[in-house]
């Protein structure tokens, strides 16, 4: 499944299930925690950064060497380090190597002080900073979290099938690039294309769409919209009307309402997804309360082909409930008995993958 949808982001906030988690809960009936960190522990999958951290599947590891590469230690990393920044380096990976996994609060009493630099960015001491450099060159890798703390290891140990494969060459980067978010997104404008893996610029996006078109590995198509706005010039596989056809069927003999986390793929571009779904989605937890229109951490809710609506909910995991702050239909949906009945039966699924067992609605 991550392979089919090409990655799953990452996300600390946990007033319900983590986003990892729910986006594979969403499309898996019986999904549980465990099968993704199974899978992290067999190093079939690994962490790193597409837009946010995210889960990707290892066997595309190599296509991450043009980052790290191109990833120098940034002016943020070099406040944090201070002045001996290279000998903090050498001795955060001198320790990994020699004593094997370890989490920053491990580097706690190497001069830092306590707390070991476990807090938000502009918290982080020298040690976590170092950790977080060599992870983003690709020199560590995270093993596994320990309540959502990294442990590092070095990517030789953890990901040792994959870690010594050669760097592609630009262009064998930039047809892996393309080809695999082309053939994820079934159709897409240059832009959307360049920015599935954000691993490429748009020029060059359209540079191999336009070669893939002459190929004939590609057709040109205009992309029509329903928010308004004029169809769009973009490129789609080949069999897009097969696909078109089967995801249309699907979607009409689906009778289950699916609650999406905000970091969902299908959500994650705003302006694909308005004008594709007509749904304006903003994730408003960094929005000040007093702005917010929804609520702090808001589920889009898909129905067959349709973003119908949004809920608000909140795991109350010591009074074992799950809290239904708020539900909000988009405007022609009608809440018959029968759309009730549906969303109260994802809500108890919901419910008891968050750890709880009651549903508790504050507005009904």
């Amino acid at each position: 499944m991550i392979e089919a949808i090409g990655f799953v982001q990452v996300d600390s906030i946990n007033v319900v299930e983590r986003a990892h988690h729910h986006i594979l809960w969403s499309r898996l009936a019986g999904y549980s925690q465990g099968m993704l960190d199974e899978l992290i522990g067999r190093g079939e999958v690994f962490e790193q950064w597409t837009h946010d951290a995210s889960v990707i599947p290892s066997r595309w590891f190599a296509h991450w060497k043009p980052r790290f590469e191109k990833r120098g230690m940034g002016n943020w990393v070099r406040q944090r380090l201070g002045k001996e920044g290279e000998k903090v380096v050498a001795h955060v990976r001198g320790r990994i190597e020699a004593e094997g996994p370890l989490m920053a609060k491990h580097f706690v009493g190497d001069g830092e002080g306590e707390g070991g630099g476990s807090g938000g960015w502009w918290e982080w001491k020298p040690s976590k900073a170092a950790l977080e450099h060599l992870w983003r060159v690709g020199e560590l890798s995270i093993a596994r979290r320990v309540n959502f703390h990294k442990v590092y290891d070095l990517t030789s140990r953890v990901l040792p099938r994959v870690h010594g494969h050669p760097t592609p060459s630009d262009e064998e980067h930039a047809q892996w690039a393309c080809e695999t978010a082309l053939e994820r997104l079934g159709c897409g404008t240059a832009r959307e294309i360049a920015q599935f893996w954000n691993a490429i610029d748009q020029k060059r996006a359209q540079r191999w769409c336009d070669d893939a078109v002459a190929r004939g590995e590609v057709e040109r198509v205009m992309i029509e919209a329903v928010d308004g706005s004029k169809p769009r010039a973009g490129f789609a596989v080949r069999d897009w009307r097969e696909r078109a056809k089967d995801a249309q069927e699907m979607a009409s003999e689906s009778e289950r309402l699916r609650l999406l986390s905000p970091f969902d793929p299908l959500v994650r571009d705003r302006a694909r997804c308005s004008r594709l779904f007509g749904f304006e989605y903003n994730f408003e937890a960094f929005v000040p309360e007093k702005k917010r229109k929804f609520g702090y951490y808001v589920l889009p809710i898909l129905d067959g082909e349709r973003l119908i609506g949004r809920l608000y909910p909140k795991a109350e995991r010591d009074d074992g409930k799950l809290v239904v702050k708020g539900v909000w239909w988009e405007p022609k949906v009608r809440e018959t008995k029968a759309l009730r009945r549906r969303l109260d039966e994802v809500l108890e699924r919901y419910a008891r993958f968050n750890g709880v067992e009651g549903v508790h609605h504050e507005t009904r």
